[in-house]
């Protein structure tokens, strides 16, 4: 796709924000549906701690629906895996290393795109995360943090894994189940386990380890 058109299709998406017509929530893919049963809420920042492949497999069903989605702040992404979450790569905007501008790209991000993921920096101040969430409000759109973030609607850690392959203690894996700790903002904690999209589900029996990958 070419720059011309890129930039059409996000002043599209803009005047489409503008005209109030944007879903109250973004749909996610059926096997992380135990961890957000409603979809991703716009307007709202979701803090998700110990795994990048299930913050960038949100990105998958909104891509697919046609919403641009972008990372922020992730050099070591695998562009690969992030296709074989079904994330379209024709509508990922990748900022590797946002340095100390992070505050201003994500926010301009958020201005065009329908979801992003970016690793927070350290310490977030209750400022920068006030007016970056009247802005999510203002243009409808999703923020994930992969770290800690102040106010978000949900906060969801990884606390355990577990993994399955061909051969008994070797080969390629190709089985995995990730048990998560979801507190969302007027519910109570819950566990949850869910299977990242283009792995072979596990049976919920299986041996976890409770190191929080961050894979």
């Amino acid at each position: 796709m070419s720059r011309s058109a890129i930039l059409d299709d996000l002043r599209k998406q803009i005047r489409t924000m503008e005209r109030g017509t944007v879903a109250t929530a973004l749909p996610v893919h059926p096997l992380l549906a135990p961890a957000f049963p409603d979809g991703l809420r716009v307007g709202s920042v979701y803090s998700l701690s110990g795994s990048l492949t299930l913050a960038t497999a949100l990105l998958a069903e909104p891509s697919r629906e046609g919403a641009w989605c972008g990372v922020v702040g992730h050099p070591d992404l695998g562009i690969e895996a992030v296709a074989e979450l079904g994330v379209q790569l024709d509508r990922l905007v990748l900022v590797p290393e946002p340095g100390r501008q992070w505050f201003g790209v994500v926010a301009a991000l958020v201005e065009v795109l329908g979801v992003v993921v970016a690793r927070p920096p350290a310490r977030v101040s209750p400022t920068d995360a006030t007016r970056l969430a009247a802005r999510l409000r203002e243009r409808g759109t999703v923020l994930v943090a992969t770290g800690p973030w102040p106010g978000a609607a949900a906060d969801v850690q990884v606390s355990g894994n577990a993994w399955g392959g061909v051969g008994d203690g070797h080969g390629l894996l190709s089985g995995r189940r990730i048990w998560l700790d979801v507190h969302a903002r007027g519910s109570r904690p819950r566990q949850v386990s869910v299977t990242p999209p283009g792995w072979t589900e596990l049976p919920e029996e299986a041996s976890t380890t409770s190191e929080a990958a961050s894979a």
